[in-house]
């Protein structure tokens, strides 16, 4: 076989076909032109996880009542990325910037599951990039996470090296806090490595109760928590979640801190709290969270971003439980607390690029810092 244009060397191919008895393995090598199968295994796949992907690969729904989760799994990774890319599309408009004139585009996507702890540890995002990469004419680095947890770190958070680009200072100990739906922390002493680590829920829960009794979005700059008690009931339950013991590094996710762990935990309180009072428990269980891990060595400022950061009531709790740390919006370095994670990803592109690594290791416990992410070309 001809092979005047490869470049020489030998070449892995892994096959696994519809019978799913076996991986086949085939290294090659392509020298002086010609492209020649050097040797050949094949690798029984082992009985019960052969027939769990047999299971898998069969049409018809977990859920009688639902979707194919393969086919729903796949619909959803095309939906997307076609949302993902109009979004640049309109933002590229907007700002009156040619797509030629970018480029690439980083594409974090959207997170269905995040397991790094368990016995297979994976994290799985949707937003098909070539559909970005196609829709756009931009070249699209994606795939970010899953690089990382290959080196047996969590592959979350990724954004604290782009924290300590942008906030640290050689003089002062700062913390950087995202918080979106689930909150995470970026520890910046002076001289130091930095750190950082997921503490817990930050909107996740606030927003799908606000959905349940409000049908909002959201609660609207904290007013419904603010107008409720806290049960400390609840919240002694809720603070006695297993993840929160955890030393870091540690990452998490909303099916960790799902609505029906808080109504297993509301179930088993005894009493039924107002819906009122549940909210405002969960917005002090963010801020407690959050306070517990950084009462050790307080900051001397804390940045705060992402969505919560608009919120007047969770910021004023979380100046309240940390009184000798200034707590501020980004917005006071020119960065609007929404913006931070999208343009962190942007920048773990263009280190991609630059063919520099991505994560930090001291915060997610892979073994070495990487580059991260594949990169789908215009």
């Amino acid at each position: 076989m001809a092979a005047a244009s490869l470049l020489p060397g030998y070449y892995l191919g892994l096959m696994s076909g519809t019978s799913m008895d076996a991986v086949d393995a085939v290294l090659a090598v392509a020298e002086a032109g010609t492209f020649r199968v050097h040797a050949a295994r094949a690798e029984p796949l082992p009985g019960p996880v052969a027939e769990r992907l047999r299971r898998l690969a069969l049409p018809g729904p977990a859920d009688p009542a639902g979707p194919d989760p393969v086919d729903e799994l796949g619909a959803l990774d095309r939906l997307v990325g076609e949302l993902f890319a109009a979004a640049a599309k309109g933002l590229l408009a907007e700002a009156g910037v040619a797509a030629s004139e970018v480029r690439a585009i980083g594409s974090h996507g959207q997170t269905l599951r995040h397991r790094p702890r368990s016995p297979h540890p994976f994290t799985l995002q949707v937003g098909d990039p070539n559909l970005v990469a196609e829709h756009t004419g931009i070249t699209v680095v994606a795939d970010f996470r899953r690089r990382d947890v290959a080196l047996g770190g969590q592959g979350a958070p990724l954004v604290p090296a782009f924290h300590a680009a942008v906030f640290a200072d050689p003089r002062e100990y700062r913390a950087v806090l995202n918080l979106g739906g689930i909150a995470n922390l970026t520890l910046l002493p002076p001289g130091e490595a930095v750190t950082g680590f997921d503490t817990g829920p930050a909107n996740t829960l606030l927003d799908a109760w606000a959905r349940r009794h409000l049908g909002t979005p959201c609660d609207e700059d904290g007013r419904w928590a603010a107008a409720g008690r806290v049960d400390e009931a609840l919240l002694h339950r809720l603070l006695a979640h297993p993840f929160l013991a955890l030393p870091p590094p540690k990452s998490t996710g909303p099916e960790e801190f799902s609505p029906a762990w808080l109504d297993a935990e509301l179930a088993a309180l005894g009493h039924a709290p107002a819906p009122a009072d549940v909210q405002a428990t969960l917005g002090e269980f963010t801020a407690r969270t959050v306070a517990e891990m950084l009462a050790p060595r307080p900051p001397a400022r804390l940045v705060a971003c992402g969505g919560g950061a608009r919120n007047p009531h969770l910021m004023g709790r979380l100046g309240a439980l940390l009184p000798g740390t200034r707590v501020e919006s980004s917005a006071a370095y020119s960065i609007d607390p929404g913006h931070v994670e999208a343009a962190a990803f942007a920048w773990l592109a263009a280190r991609t690029l630059a063919g520099l690594p991505g994560n930090l290791p001291s915060v997610t416990g892979a073994r070495r810092a990487a580059v991260l992410g594949a990169v789908w070309p215009a």
